[in-house]
């Protein structure tokens, strides 16, 4: 059972979770954005000067103001600017981001025996939670072949295996619900863990070997199962209809394929040029409001 006996769980402010992800001297991104104006500003700093009180205070300000709050999970080279793969000085976290079916796949996680205990446990939306795990010795290629496979054995967010991935800050609210949210977080264990201890199996789902256990008859996709190519398209639509620009989206994209695609730039550009035509075309037909409901419903980061 995938559970910290030894540790007794505890809620965290903004500032003791940050303390709890990096090190005073680690340099974090810090995300705000603010989908009714439109901006996005991202700064990095060190992770002792977001966990101050007037670091703290500034942030308040403009979730008062409607903005979101997120924070980078890896910490990023000194002297870099930018949230990019190469920036990352070293991997320290991989992470699931549950936007479907969010309790019944914790609840998972929980009793897993493939995956060691969660750290830190975010509530991002009545039933909705981002989950991360503290981790040491990951290349970047190994840290997103686990994300991959968290997200595919326990229904997480496909968009969000990247380790450049910036998550929910706790204590901030959710801007993307009709009715405020206050984002919270939980510890749940202290440990440290190695790629050894996420025993994963690529090609089956958890809820899906849950299912064979049980003797019952595991769920067959069929027509709607969709290709990765099909995901990054809606993907590139909701980030897009969200108002991220489109330079982020393509370099999203790019690097989410990188392994697997000859020229992923190239095909960024193609997948959000197709993406920002579907939009297009929906706005001409007067029916932008349907759209953007549907795509809110299914963001990268709930």
């Amino acid at each position: 059972m995938s559970r910290d006996t030894s540790f007794a769980p505890k809620s965290l402010t903004a500032p003791e979770y940050v303390r709890a992800l990096f090190e005073p001297g680690d340099n974090a991104a810090i995300l705000v954005q603010n989908r009714k104006t439109g901006n996005t500003v991202q700064r990095i700093a060190r992770a002792e000067a977001i966990a101050s009180r007037e670091f703290q205070e500034r942030l308040a300000v403009q979730s008062v103001a409607g903005a979101d709050v997120y924070v980078s999970m890896n910490p990023i080279r000194d002297g870099a600017y930018s949230r990019t793969k190469e920036n990352i000085k070293e991997i320290r976290h991989v992470y699931l981001d549950l936007d479907r079916s969010g309790d019944e796949s914790l609840e998972a996680i929980r009793n897993s025996t493939n995956v060691p205990p969660p750290n830190f446990v975010l509530d991002t939306s009545p039933g909705k939670h981002q989950v991360i795990w503290k981790v040491s010795g990951f290349s970047q290629d190994e840290a997103e072949s686990v994300l991959h496979m968290l997200a595919n054995q326990f229904g997480g967010d496909m968009a969000a295996t990247d380790s450049t991935r910036v998550l929910r800050l706790p204590g901030f609210a959710n801007h993307k619900l009709a009715q405020e949210f206050i984002v919270q977080a939980r510890q749940e264990s202290d440990g440290v863990y190695s790629r050894c201890t996420f025993t994963l199996d690529e090609g089956m789902p958890e809820s899906q070997r849950h299912l064979i256990n049980d003797n019952r008859r595991p769920q067959v996709l069929h027509a709607e199962h969709k290709s990765q190519s099909e995901r990054d398209w809606a993907y590139a639509k909701r980030a897009l209809a969200r108002g991220l620009p489109p330079e982020e989206v393509m370099r999203d994209i790019a690097e989410f394929r990188a392994n697997d695609k000859h020229d992923p730039a190239d095909y960024a550009r193609r997948t959000v040029t197709k993406a920002q035509a579907e939009l297009r075309n929906a706005s001409s037909l007067e029916i932008p409001s349907t759209l953007a409901r549907d795509e809110s419903s299914q963001g990268r980061s709930h």
